[in-house]
């Protein structure tokens, strides 16, 4: 998976708290190599333009997984996302070979 969340702070005050916690971190429930990184979002920064982002987002379609969709949470409980406003499109399945290689070209940029 791709592995990465938008945490959207209550206060400006808690940001060095959670980067401190965070960055850096590699301990895990299950086995893996991955290396958390906090970074500021960018283009997008907030609640309201995350929602923006994917409400209408091929990614909330039917047919996509509730576990690759993106989840809102607030005190530790999963809230629903708003629901789209539009007619969400079918997301755009890549071929096999289309990610053969872009997932070669990954590995070639590293």
């Amino acid at each position: 998976g791709l592995g990465y969340a938008f945490v959207n702070l209550s206060a400006p005050v808690f940001v060095q708290r959670l980067w401190e916690a965070f960055d850096g971190n590699s301990e895990w429930p299950v086995e893996s190599d991955k290396v958390c990184t906090v970074s500021w979002s960018d283009p997008h920064q907030g609640l309201a333009s995350h929602i923006e982002r994917y409400q209408n987002s091929p990614v909330m379609h039917p047919d996509v997984p509730d576990e690759w969709k993106p989840a809102l949470f607030m005190h530790g409980m999963r809230v629903d996302f708003p629901p789209a406003t539009k007619k969400i499109k079918a997301p755009k399945v890549r071929s096999k070979k289309a990610a053969d290689v872009q997932d070669e070209a990954a590995r070639d940029s590293q």
